[in-house]
């Protein structure tokens, strides 16, 4: 994928604020110190694009990427942070849930979790939820780099464990400073964009 141009469209918060759904959308979700920005400027090959924080929970709104003019990368809020009160997280719960109910462009939601580290139940309640949508349930591990690649095996099977994910194909090990498994990702996105193109032409 040739990355052309890139910008940030909009930041929305609810629907009346999102961009026209005249682009394909896939949606990034996983919890706030997962690498989501990082993962989107990688693939991006943009350096601060998505803004990436030292204080997890930053990202509160949902903010759209506009790419090449041909589809949008849409980061959603990162949940699961602990120094949030009840009342936040039930809000950011209810900007995901209202762009999920509502957008009709939406090709696919992403979700991202750490390699190293066994899912949350707030991982899972997510995975369970994107499923619910008849999304395909496509995961992304991240910070591949951070371990050894004979160790990728064994921390794949934790993740389908606790996500109870059959097929293994659905998770993918990434590393965002190292591209790793870059193109395969690329692959899989050009990929869920010509499927939905041929959906709409029938």
């Amino acid at each position: 994928m040739k990355i052309i141009d890139v910008q940030l469209e909009r930041i929305a918060v609810n629907k009346k604020q999102y961009p026209d759904e005249n682009l394909c959308e896939i949606a990034f979700a996983g919890r706030s110190n997962v690498g989501k920005s990082s993962f989107i400027n990688s693939m991006l090959n943009r350096t601060n694009l998505a803004r990436t924080s030292g204080k997890p929970g930053k990202t509160r709104t949902i903010n759209f990427y506009n790419v090449n003019g041909e589809f949008r990368f849409v980061d959603l809020p990162g949940y699961g942070y602990a120094q949030v009160s009840k009342k936040e997280k039930e809000k950011w719960g209810y900007i995901i849930e209202e762009y999920l109910n509502t957008r009709k462009n939406l090709v696919e939601v992403i979700q991202l979790v750490d390699i190293r580290h066994e899912p949350t139940e707030q991982d899972l309640l997510m995975y369970n939820w994107i499923k619910t949508f008849n999304f395909t349930g496509i995961v992304i591990a991240t910070k591949a780099d951070k371990i050894s690649k004979g160790k990728y095996q064994s921390s794949i099977k934790v993740i389908r464990n606790k996500l109870k994910i059959g097929d293994p194909s659905l998770v993918i090990p990434y590393s965002s400073s190292k591209k790793i498994n870059r193109d395969k990702v690329w692959h899989i996105f050009q990929e869920l964009f010509e499927k939905n193109k041929e959906q709409q032409s029938r």
